[in-house]
């Protein structure tokens, strides 16, 4: 039986985080309500002209930096001309010969290990097109289709990789890779559920040891990373199937059916002569010079792997910890700010891993970021580290500070969470916890040193928790000792 290899290479459209759109002033806001972020720009009625949105080219350069690309001086747009509902003006201002970065790579690592560069072709400017809201669940499923023109003329960036994966499990690396560093550099708001961030596949099979490429499918607008996995291994299973029976692959567009876990075919796929490309007459050449280029290289933070690094190298973490901190840019930066104020970061990754990430889960509705400040995160801990509350009293505190608000200080009084660590009082309380539990105190005499956590539990019952474990336990031994 022939052996195949998968070859893939992806292709994304990510939404530039702009108030207004690429070629007009309406406004990029997220709207359910259809058609009411439109004028004669957005719609491609006659003799409306396209003004460049600048903030758009400073965008894609950043990303382009953030993706390791050259940054080209001089770039172009193009008219990618299709008729489709969903498009007015019956053309797509696009980039072609003349992108405005080529040649980058994002480092993967793969199932043997090995670290994999994955090249990436190009990234180009270009307006998206409007949206079909079909009266069923898909379009063919469907009996109309009304078109929402919301979604027009918005600023996108396309990222288009070289063929260099070779597994689903790849793909999917690539792709939350990528979407965590446009998060970082600031693009995009990568809000896949929102189509913020789409992704088209385009795989093919070929014989083991063969160079010419196999027969392509693009799989379009996966909107997850889950459907961008399970989309390869379907397509993987179909091509090999129709090869092995002697079948005929055909070149084609198809689309995910989330829940059958399918594939459907939608048209054959076109190639870039079939939608006849020419410059845009309205469009001057883009011209990015090196002042320009530097200004918009100084807006980059620090980006992923580099994060990830200093947190190992310079702030101790694990590999683990740094890991998980990275992975949310709401964490890592929130994470800085803590660590600024209260220079542990171990214990802070420990709360921040722990308790803050826990009670984030348990909010109905993912905030943007963390609702209280860091330092107030910061005060928290060392109101804990000096012995003023012990832990469970900070984590009430804390849940406190997320629900209601409040600074730690303030909550600590109102709600007399404040430790005890007063020798005086506390061994009134040790005295009376040893002399109610003669069994508990002649076990600990005969050598059963566990007995101390029995009583030690019991003077932090009588004092609500409050009590100072470490000072008890000194103040239990001594009294123990003495008896």
């Amino acid at each position: 039986m022939t052996k195949y290899e998968t070859v893939i290479g992806l292709e994304f459209h990510a939404e530039l985080k702009t108030n207004s759109k690429i070629f007009c002033s309406c406004p990029t806001s997220f709207s359910n309500e259809p058609n009411i972020h439109i004028c004669p720009g957005c719609l491609g009625m006659p003799g409306a002209l396209p003004v460049l949105n600048k903030r758009v080219v400073e965008l894609a350069v950043k990303a382009g930096l953030a993706l390791n690309c050259e940054i080209q001086p001089v770039s172009q747009f193009d008219r990618k001309n299709y008729f489709y509902p969903d498009l007015p003006a019956g053309y797509q201002t696009t980039q072609l010969p003349f992108p405005i970065c080529r040649n980058g790579h994002i480092l993967i690592t793969t199932e043997d290990g090995s670290v994999k560069k994955v090249r990436i072709n190009r990234i180009h400017i270009e307006e998206d097109a409007g949206k079909l809201v079909h009266s069923g669940e898909s379009i063919s499923g469907s009996s109309y289709s009304l078109p929402d023109y919301n979604r027009s003329s918005m600023p996108l960036i396309e990222i288009v990789t070289e063929p260099d994966l070779s597994s689903a499990d790849e793909a999917k690396q690539f792709a939350e890779k990528l979407k965590l560093i446009l998060e970082y550099a600031g693009v995009s708001d990568v809000k896949m559920e929102q189509g913020s961030l789409r992704c088209d596949v385009n795989i093919s099979l070929r014989p083991q040891g063969q160079q010419e490429f196999g027969v392509r499918s693009e799989i379009k607008n996966l909107n997850s990373f889950r459907a961008v996995h399970r989309a390869v291994l379907y397509e993987q299973s179909r091509h090999k199937s129709v090869l092995e029976r002697g079948g005929t692959l055909v070149q084609e567009t198809r689309l995910w059916n989330e829940e059958s876990g399918t594939t459907q075919a939608m048209r054959t796929k076109e190639d870039a002569h079939d939608y006849r490309y020419f410059p845009e007459p309205n469009l001057p050449p883009v011209i990015v010079d090196e002042q320009w280029l530097a200004r918009i290289a100084a807006e980059l933070p620090e980006l992923p792997a580099t994060r990830s690094k200093r947190l190992r190298e310079e702030l101790g973490l694990s590999e683990y910890d740094a890991a998980q901190i990275v992975m949310s840019p709401r964490l890592a930066f929130f994470f800085d700010e803590v660590v600024a104020r209260f220079p542990e970061p171990k214990t802070v990754a420990n709360w921040l891993l722990g308790d803050v990430s826990r009670l984030l889960n348990s909010l109905e509705e993912e905030p943007e970021s963390i609702p209280i400040p860091p330092e107030d995160l910061a005060a928290l801990l060392a109101e804990l580290k000096k012995g003023a509350i012990n832990n469970n009293s900070a984590k009430e505190v804390l849940e406190i500070m997320f629900k209601e608000g409040g600074r730690p200080a303030d909550i600590m009084h109102a709600k007399g969470f404040a430790q005890i660590s007063d020798s005086f009082v506390l061994e009134d309380a040790v005295k009376r916890i040893v002399a109610t539990n003669p069994g508990a105190a002649a076990d600990y005499k005969n050598g059963k040193k566990q007995a101390i956590g029995f009583l030690l539990g019991q003077v932090m019952k009588e004092t609500k928790g409050q009590a100072n474990p470490g000072l008890v336990k000194e103040l239990l031994e001594k009294a123990l000792l003495v008896e």
